[in-house]
């Protein structure tokens, strides 16, 4: 199976929408039914900010043509320290590839791209959140846990 990674931007908008939606079904595991306006505007609005200013930059994976997985990172900036010099940082987030097309390397492809993106604009942190059955892939491609941070409940 030949992969083409393809990057999205407004034009793509109501995909990017349809495929974030998924995402989070998925991940949250929320009732098919589960329509949250809200977080469907709040989602979209973010891409309306974010991506022409490239804090976002987002892809598809594309089998045939037929759009089988995407991806995206977050770009910030964050005080420069000695292991990131330039202060950018990149999450790596909604990377998510269809079930029957999973174990197939196309998570690891979209992953690359994204890490390429970021590192033409300076990123030297790159970070993301995982489940279980991720963590395998990130670790081939040289992520490690991160010791020391923590997270604020509420």
């Amino acid at each position: 199976m030949t992969i083409e990674i393809k990057r999205a931007d407004l034009k793509d908008l109501d995909v990017l929408m349809a495929w974030r939606m998924e995402v989070l079904h998925e991940v949250f595991d929320l009732p098919d039914d589960d329509k949250d306006p809200e977080l469907y505007e709040n989602n979209r609005q973010y891409y309306l900010h974010a991506l022409p200013e490239e804090h976002h930059i987002a892809c598809f994976a594309l089998a045939d043509g037929e759009i089988i997985g995407c991806g995206g990172i977050c770009l910030q900036r964050e005080m420069p320290s000695p292991d990131n010099r330039s202060g950018t940082c990149g999450y790596l987030m909604n990377i998510y590839t269809r079930q029957p097309y999973r174990h197939q390397g196309v998570g690891k492809q979209i992953v690359r791209w994204l890490i390429n993106q970021a590192r033409e604009r300076h990123a030297e942190k790159i970070y993301l959140e995982t489940s279980d059955d991720g963590r395998p892939m990130y670790e081939q491609l040289g992520f490690e846990d991160l010791q020391g941070y923590m997270k604020l409940s509420r």
